[in-house]
């Protein structure tokens, strides 16, 4: 088995277009004061996610930066938080955290990447 590397991380806060979009702009502008990538709004399951979301990018330096300020910043929401080794199905199920409820994703999705 050869060893993984992580090259990053990446969160996925998780809303819902009609009720929490509000909660998760909050979020969204919170995130802009760390050197984090923020990807688009995502109002339609996309890839292996099922909810509502957008992404942030961010190194490992800024990790402890970030997810403790998503513990105390999420609003209510729920936050995937990951690795970015090159397996999604790995990254996504087996080595991720969750801040909040742990959604279901669609791991067929993440299987075929593997």
């Amino acid at each position: 088995m050869s060893e993984r590397v992580i090259k990053g991380y990446h969160a996925h806060i998780y809303y819902d277009p009609k009720t929490t979009r509000a909660a998760a702009a909050k979020v969204r502008a919170g995130l802009a004061q760390f050197n984090v990538q923020l990807g688009g709004w995502h109002d339609e399951a996309v890839g292996p996610h099922l909810d509502a979301m957008y992404q942030a990018v961010f190194t490992q330096e800024e990790f402890a930066k970030i997810v403790p300020w998503l513990m105390l910043h999420r609003e209510g929401l729920s936050v995937l938080v990951h690795p970015s080794t090159g397996d999604g199905y790995g990254d996504h199920v087996e080595r991720s955290l969750w801040l909040g409820d742990k959604l279901k994703l669609n791991e067929t999705a993440l299987r075929r990447g593997h």
